[in-house]
């Protein structure tokens, strides 16, 4: 049974989100595109190196449909250590400040779970949504910082840290655990005066291959908070190590699996492969139309 308290009763179902005065229709689902600005991703490490890439990658997403640039400058595959914030400013701010210049209307998302650095981007180079891996775990100041600078925040749960958090995840019931953690840190957003919050139940972070695939078949759990979800599986080992390929091969899978989160209620994909989403979220919403 999952747990319903004041702060999941009283919320309205969110179908926009609010950018400084930018709305992004949530009405339909939407495809966030992945650019990593880390030499070490799991997939794309090393690949967006010099500005002339990103904003390649930048336009590639826009182009084919993406309505979100998601920039991160921290590995945050298993087994990382993290590094320095000055090292991840040094990555992400060079990032943000190109696209934001050559891309003026796009709506922008930063991966970081420090508050700093979600206030130092955010100030220089204008509003950005803000992803938190840690689900504002990591540093105590990320909730009233996103209440001050008034952005929309992605609240993901993980269980453990990047560098243990797959070394052996244990739930005794996964739905319900994930959703007492969002139900007490949306209580915590909403008293900092956070207004857009998005669900991200954390695929593959602290999630063994069969918590992964209970989440998956159980996504449909998370309706009762009225707030958008967010589902990133894109080419991740609870794909590939199924189907015994790669990260590489796992481009079909991933979209398989896309498909299945779009029907589970997923209302945003977090995604590598731009255009595939994008073509999974249209034959999805012909369906959707043809049933009404």
């Amino acid at each position: 049974m999952l747990i319903t308290t004041t702060a999941t009763k009283f919320l309205k179902r969110k179908s926009t989100i609010n950018l400084n005065g930018q709305i992004l229709d949530l009405a339909r689902p939407v495809v966030m595109g992945i650019l990593n600005v880390t030499p070490d991703s799991f997939f794309d490490g090393g690949k967006y190196k010099t500005e002339k890439k990103i904003l390649k990658r930048a336009e590639e997403i826009l182009e084919q449909g993406g309505d979100i640039i998601d920039i991160g400058a921290v590995s945050t595959q298993p087994g990382t250590e993290g590094i320095s914030t000055k090292e991840e400013i040094d990555r992400l701010y060079p990032a943000v400040k190109a696209i934001r210049k050559e891309f003026p209307k796009a709506f922008i998302s930063i991966d970081t779970y420090r508050s700093w650095v979600a206030l130092k981007v955010i100030e220089d180079c204008g509003p950005c949504i803000v992803n938190d891996i840690s689900g504002g775990l990591f540093d105590i100041h990320m909730f009233d910082t996103i209440g001050k600078l008034e952005v929309p925040y992605i609240l993901m749960h993980m269980q453990g840290t990047p560098l243990n958090m797959q070394e052996d995840p244990h739930y005794e019931d996964i739905i319900r655990e994930i959703s007492m953690f969002f139900t007490e840190q949306v209580k915590k957003l909403t008293k900092a005066g956070v207004k857009d919050v998005i669900l991200d139940p954390g695929f593959g972070f602290g999630k063994n291959i069969d918590h992964n695939y209970e989440l998956l078949n159980r996504l449909d759990s998370f309706k009762v908070f009225q707030l958008p979800v967010l589902a990133g599986v894109s080419r991740k080992s609870m794909i590939y190590k199924l189907l015994s390929t790669n990260p590489e091969e796992a481009l079909n899978g991933t979209t398989v699996v896309n498909t299945l989160a779009l029907m589970g209620g997923a209302d945003i994909l977090r995604v590598h492969d731009v255009r595939e989403a994008v073509e999974a979220v249209r034959i999805l919403n012909m369906l959707r139309a043809g049933l009404k």
